[in-house]
């Protein structure tokens, strides 16, 4: 079953320039960037006690990022749920009728496995579920 909401993504340009106005906003600065060439995106994140938050961009133009701040312009991607089996959970989405949008976990940020559940099947939202790294 899904645990609490891990992060919320959010789609930008430029990420330095993203990682600055968040800083301010927040009063701290992010934890750091990471690469995921699994997604073909650059992150940083920001812990706000509760949750955290992701900024990605694109690492080319036909990363999924750089498809969608193309077509959406920047703002929320996407809501990350914690999970304690992905695997069992992408099973038990499948047999309910959600689309995911790949059959195996990938390796996301922070080394945690990831799946997303396509929008289409979750009214407009596009939902990752990741899993802590073992």
């Amino acid at each position: 079953m899904f645990g609490p909401l891990d992060h919320i993504g959010i789609a930008v340009k430029n990420l330095k320039e993203a990682e600055r106005r968040f800083s301010l906003l927040f009063g701290f600065e992010s934890l750091g960037r990471e690469e995921v060439d699994s997604e073909g995106v650059a992150v940083s994140f920001f812990d706000t006690g509760n949750t955290h938050v992701e900024l990605l961009e694109g690492m080319g133009d036909e990363s999924a990022i750089s498809k969608f701040v193309a077509q959406k312009g920047e703002g929320i991607h996407h809501l990350a749920f914690r999970v304690e089996n992905i695997e069992e959970e992408m099973k038990r989405l499948s047999e309910a009728g959600f689309q995911l949008l790949s059959d195996a976990p990938k390796k996301g940020a922070g080394g945690k496995l990831v799946v997303f559940i396509h929008p289409k099947s979750t009214g407009g939202v596009l939902v990752e579920l990741c899993q802590l790294a073992p």
